[in-house]
């Protein structure tokens, strides 16, 4: 039986305030997620773009976008996103290779 969204990758941009830990905080406590990460990217002045990392059992992507923009911040992109009953690691393909040259 598939487990639905299990993985998913966002970038975002969010003011400084609230701070990374309260998203953090608050998304972690969303029904399904079992572990959420932000790293920052980028910032300036007045806000700091972010990659959200939520893993979890049945992600509800409303509820976390809904969540995020009740702390001031906007999804840019959905980048990674996995479902199903087991997550599967991405495999390196030729064409990556010629990303390197």
């Amino acid at each position: 039986m598939a487990r639905g969204i299990r993985l998913l990758v966002l970038d975002v941009l969010k003011p400084h305030q609230p701070s990374v830990t309260a998203l953090a905080l608050g998304l972690s406590e969303l029904e399904g997620v079992e572990g959420v990460n932000i790293t920052l990217v980028e910032i300036d002045r007045e806000t700091e773009n972010v990659k959200i990392t939520l893993m979890g059992d049945n992600l509800d992507y409303e509820k976390i976008a809904s969540t995020i923009e009740e702390f001031g911040g906007v999804v840019h992109s959905i980048d990674e996103v996995a479902a199903g009953k087991k997550i599967i690691e991405e495999s390196e393909t030729p064409q990556d290779r010629l990303e390197e040259y």
